[in-house]
């Protein structure tokens, strides 16, 4: 039971947190329940997933703009390698395999590569 008690503790923590923090006067209420519930998410395996939603939805959506496209690619790359905490060497392998997805993808899709 003490367990749950803290949890509740953190909780009302959060709330508060929420509403006298730095970021508290540019939130309307939603933002503020949204930004609690960010506040208790760990780790990053939710924004990898959103980042992939966004990657794919901007090759459907928006495919001639390459510099977006590359700049959310790399920072999926970097995301992935917090995530899983890889090398260097296998970062320069992941960062060349999801290069040659895009080339892969967007030359069928009829976008300017810019390597």
């Amino acid at each position: 039971m003490a367990k749950m008690k803290g949890k509740q503790v953190g909780a009302r923590e959060n709330e508060k947190a929420a509403e006298r923090g730095f970021y508290s006067r540019a939130l309307d209420e939603a933002d503020k329940l949204d930004f609690q519930l960010a506040r208790g998410v760990e780790g990053i395996d939710d924004e990898i997933a959103l980042l992939r939603m966004t990657i794919k939805s901007l090759l459907e959506s928006d495919p001639d703009n390459v510099k977006l496209i590359l700049e959310a690619t790399n920072a999926l790359a970097r995301l992935v390698r917090t995530r899983y905490r890889i090398s260097s060497d296998q970062k320069q392998a992941l960062s060349s395999a999801i290069g040659s997805v895009l080339q892969n993808l967007a030359i069928p899709l009829g976008i300017k590569y810019l390597p």
